[in-house]
């Protein structure tokens, strides 16, 4: 288990594989929410930065698909602390899309989430946030890159019905 180290901010990391490419109508209801579910998450207190996207209306950070793939995409932050992250993704209307994620995504099958500490004012790249997936995905939870079970301070994350892969 780890605490925040002093003078850190927490980054994270969530990817997902799209059911359809965006424009498709399967996940055209998720794609129409994003810029209202990033706008909260960018008022939220203790929200500092966010990986941008294109910038169009509706596309959120999908325009940066990895490797390649439209359909996969990602959600980058750093947040003040785990509290902040934590109240953001649990107590917000996130969480209704957190729910459906289901409907949207397929199942990956391996980690899609990693959280690391970062010096305050460090904005991470994509690169470097999959890089530390991949650490954890191969090293399990390390200080290097950890899930919400990692994080002492963490609660609300037990009693959301995590997918256990997703959690650790």
């Amino acid at each position: 288990m780890t605490l925040q180290p002093p003078g850190t901010h927490l980054a994270q990391l969530n990817i997902g594989r799209l059911v359809a490419a965006p424009g498709d109508p399967r996940v055209a209801e998720f794609m129409a929410a994003l810029d209202r579910v990033n706008g909260i998450g960018r008022r939220s207190p203790g929200f500092v930065w966010m990986m941008e996207g294109s910038g169009e209306p509706g596309t959120g950070n999908t325009g940066t698909g990895i490797g390649g793939d439209p359909q996969f995409v990602s959600n980058l932050t750093v947040w003040e602390d785990a509290a902040s992250l934590e109240n953001f993704v649990f107590n917000s209307v996130h969480r209704r899309f957190y729910d459906r994620r289901a409907e949207w995504f397929g199942l990956l099958g391996r980690p899609h989430f990693a959280m690391w500490w970062v010096p305050a004012g460090h904005r991470p790249r994509l690169e470097e946030a999959l890089e530390r997936l991949a650490h954890l995905e191969a090293h399990g939870a390390t200080d290097h890159a950890f899930g919400w079970s990692h994080l002492k301070q963490a609660q609300l994350w037990k009693t959301r019905a995590c997918n256990p892969i997703a959690a650790e």
